[in-house]
């Protein structure tokens, strides 16, 4: 079997799990161990920022925790895939945030909000750790906080990532133009020939009948090798309950009724609940994709400055998302 009919397979058993490290995450040693502790946990896909030395911290990660699997007593059944997302000009997962001094006036509120831990001491933001949620301008009283956007040379960037260990590729389109979003899904679709690629998408600006038509349209360029991660509210996911992953089962019911051959995934506000709810409305997903909330799960293991040198910080860590994995991936049929 090789690794297309592997992917195939888990979206067909529905038990497709996939990790977000966060599309802005450039932390590599984080991402490394949130591979590991993933990887180790059932993950079948772990999710990343398009970015060469990013893709290489997570292949090592799952080293690491091919190593660890035997000292844990633990069996790996499937190497995750690898994804590497990008975005057009305009969608929340390519942005940094970034802090005026001049309007700031250091009160807090934004470090208290911010799940990434990426305000300093001194109230500037740590890019490599920012993953473009917004939290922050929400809650700032001042208008100290911007945004600016990460945008790159796909063509030169990709096959970079692709040569490091990405096997596929996601396209973050949160846009109105639809000429653009096809331009790089085009060009997606000749680096990825013989696995599955993903497109993104919510209704924050797309009608109900404008994000069918994407997918359709998609869908005639990609094939049977497309995803679609249906995505509610974006890098909502901090809580767990019906009502912050309702978005995303709205998101994937809209996908499901198109009658469109894609896979879905379900996605932002995911969380433990999102397999649960899914099945209560009678909506059939391939899979989660959950980013916030699996990260805040193990978010205190992997800040550990004794977690690559003690397996037991390793093997709580693990036992905490094996839940989470075994809650969104264990599911009656529909």
């Amino acid at each position: 079997m090789n690794r297309f009919q592997s992917a195939r397979s888990l979206f067909e058993q529905r038990s497709f799990f996939k990790i977000v490290c966060g599309a802005g995450n450039e932390d590599p040693v984080e991402v490394r161990r949130l591979t590991t502790v993933y990887t180790l946990a059932g993950a079948s896909g772990i999710d990343l920022s398009a970015d060469p030395g990013i893709v290489k911290s997570a292949v090592a990660g799952i080293a690491d925790a091919g190593v660890l699997a035997e000292k844990l007593g633990r069996h790996i059944t499937c190497r995750p895939f690898i994804t590497v997302s990008v975005g057009l000009a305009g969608d929340p997962h390519i942005r940094k945030a970034r802090i005026n001094p001049e309007t700031c006036i250091q009160c807090s509120l934004c470090k208290d909000v911010c799940e990434q831990e990426a305000v300093d001491l001194v109230f500037h933001i740590r890019e490599e750790w920012c993953i473009g949620c917004g939290k922050c301008a929400d809650v700032c009283e001042k208008g100290a906080i911007s945004f600016f956007t990460h945008r790159k040379d796909l063509a030169a960037l990709l096959p970079e990532c692709l040569a490091a260990g990405a096997e596929m590729i996601e396209l973050h389109a949160v846009t109105l133009d639809d000429e653009a979003v096809l331009k790089d899904w085009t060009l997606i679709n000749s680096l990825v020939p013989d696995n599955y690629i993903s497109i993104c998408l919510d209704r924050s600006l797309l009608s109900d009948s404008h994000l069918t038509q994407r997918i359709r349209d998609a869908q005639a360029i990609a094939g049977e090798r497309m995803i679609v991660q249906a995505d509610g509210a974006p890098m909502s996911g901090g809580s767990d309950d019906f009502h912050t992953t309702l978005q995303a089962i709205a998101t994937a019911d809209i996908v499901a009724k198109s009658k469109i051959p894609v896979k879905i995934l379900a996605s932002g506000g995911t969380n433990a609940k999102t397999m649960e709810l899914a099945e209560l409305c009678g909506v059939k997903v391939h899979g989660v994709s959950i980013g916030t909330f699996a990260r805040k799960l193990v978010r205190q293991h992997i800040a550990s400055d004794e977690f690559d040198h003690d397996a037991r910080i390793v093997q709580q860590a693990v036992e905490i998302a094996e839940i989470l994995v075994r809650q969104t991936t264990h599911s009656k049929e529909i």
